[in-house]
């Protein structure tokens, strides 16, 4: 039975007929009002609806409605990306995919699994780890975050640097397009098979391509061994430069983590406090797994490296308790600003490993002219750096030099060779800076390949490009030639 509605709009009378179930529509403003944003807080809209389909048919029908009524719409997980790609900027209808939230199957021998999109990322772990798997990729939201979301925005997390992120885990997807048709890629759920990497194409587009209904994951198998190392050291720099070493002596961890000394300063006030010093410039976190044959060595090696790299100590987890809780207190590195900040601004740009120690000295710079603090935390292994900018929206003034000083840190990234995001997606937060990073060419080649999948862009309009300008004189350009 669907929903009842009191409203005179006929879209939304309409809409609420093509999906069963009691509550399964929101249309009131102070119901939507919890649906004006995502993580990115600094820009809110409210939707013309919310909408809570419950298998993929329901999707494609209300998809085949917006398209044919010209209504902007959009998909929705669990709300916790960070770059405002799901903010429904013109007034879309939200199809929020939370109820769609099973696991469909696991098949242990091909090691796979199949999920729907609003399955909680950690909840997949969880189901299989009695069985000996896990799923690999882990971003700091992972015990909310859906896996729908994961795929529209490429999601990293700490053990990216040995497992890589989301699409090196995509091994088929079901995708309503944005005229409501129904598509399976990589049905046969082999990895790297031949022909256009249409999964690495829809991984990371951000919801702009389609709306994913379906997920064949790779698990892994748990490994035998796993350790992890806490270093803290006296100088950012020296931290930095036991982090190349590391890496250079071909040692390749699961995971290579550092915070400065505003993070730890914000961890350490937060809900998993460690008792980190309060006088340290840099805290490194280092783990390393596989066959236990072998990983003491790796251990005292990366002891010894962080030893000559002038730390002021270093020590291996004693036990899972005390492991368990160093990482507790690194994965709310971003909600703990919140103890130390009334608002802040994360941002998530990439950078070669080498240009760690230069880059750092850029953004402390950044920090001074904007007269405003900025943490630090990294996923130094593989050069994504999150500088989180503490304001304080209160102040007249301070979220623009805020955005201003995040626009900075990301030019510092791209200056060095480096991009504007590793994880978190471009959204509505970064289309400008994507000029930092690409011609306005190469911004039309990516807009033409939108206009393939979504031609009419009434699906997630407004994110990932650079408000027209240029770029358009240019397409148009190439047009009138062409044609001439």
């Amino acid at each position: 039975m669907a929903t009842k509605v009191k409203s005179k709009d006929k879209h939304i009378q309409s809409l609420a007929s093509l999906v069963e179930g009691s509550y399964s529509i929101l249309y009131q403003k102070e119901d939507l009002l919890a649906y004006d944003c995502d993580g990115f807080t600094l820009h809110k809209h409210l939707p013309k609806a919310v909408v809570f389909p419950k298998n993929t048919q329901e999707v494609a029908n209300l998809v085949k409605y917006c398209a044919e009524n010209q209504l902007p719409f959009l998909a929705r997980g669990a709300g916790t990306g960070l770059s405002g790609g799901a903010i429904p900027l013109n007034g879309e209808v939200i199809i929020s995919l939370v109820k769609m939230k099973s696991l469909l199957s696991v098949d242990l021998e091909n090691r796979r699994a199949v999920v729907q999109p609003g399955f909680v990322n950690l909840k997949l772990t969880n189901s299989i780890s009695d069985k000996g798997y896990y799923y690999a990729p882990d971003p700091s939201s992972q015990s909310c975050c859906t896996i729908g979301g994961n795929v529209a925005e490429n999601a990293g997390g700490a053990h990216c640097l040995k497992y890589g992120v989301t699409t090196n885990h995509i091994l088929g997807l079901e995708v309503v397009m944005p005229n409501g048709e129904i598509v399976e890629i990589g049905k046969s759920g082999i990895a790297d098979a031949p022909g256009y990497d249409l999964l690495g194409l829809l991984t990371g587009s951000e919801g702009t391509l389609g709306i994913v209904t379906k997920i064949t994951v790779r698990i892994l198998k748990n490994p035998e061994s796993k350790q992890t190392v806490l270093a803290y050291f006296d100088s950012v720099a020296d931290g930095s430069q036991a982090v190349s070493d590391i890496i250079s002596a071909g040692i390749v961890p699961a995971a290579l983590e550092m915070m400065d000394k505003i993070a730890i300063e914000g961890v350490e006030a937060a809900a998993f406090p460690v008792g980190h010093p309060k006088d340290i410039e840099a805290v490194l976190l280092i783990e390393v797994d596989g066959i236990s044959a072998g990983i003491d060595e790796q251990i005292n090696h990366i002891l010894e490296v962080c030893k000559s790299r002038n730390v002021r100590e270093v020590r291996a987890a004693k036990d899972e308790q005390e492991r368990a809780a160093w990482w507790a207190n690194r994965k709310t590195g971003f909600g703990a600003m919140g103890a130390i900040s009334p608002d802040y601004l994360v941002q998530d740009g990439v950078i070669p490993r080498s240009k760690l120690p230069e880059v750092l000295i850029k953004i402390n710079k950044i920090s001074e002219e904007a007269g405003l603090r900025i943490a630090n935390i990294f996923h130094a292994g593989d050069g994504n750096l999150h500088p989180l900018v503490l304001f304080d929206a209160r102040k007249p003034g301070e979220t623009e030099r805020a955005l201003v000083a995040g626009s900075a840190c990301l030019q510092a990234c791209a200056d060095v060779g480096g991009t504007i995001t590793g994880e978190h997606g471009v959204g509505i937060e970064k289309r400008e800076e994507m000029r930092f990073v690409f011609s306005d060419q190469e911004i039309i080649a990516q807009t033409d390949i939108r206009e393939v999948f979504n031609p009419n862009n009434l699906l997630n309009a407004g994110k990932l490009f650079p408000t027209p300008g240029r770029c358009v004189e240019i397409k148009m350009e190439m047009k009138a030639a062409q044609t001439s």
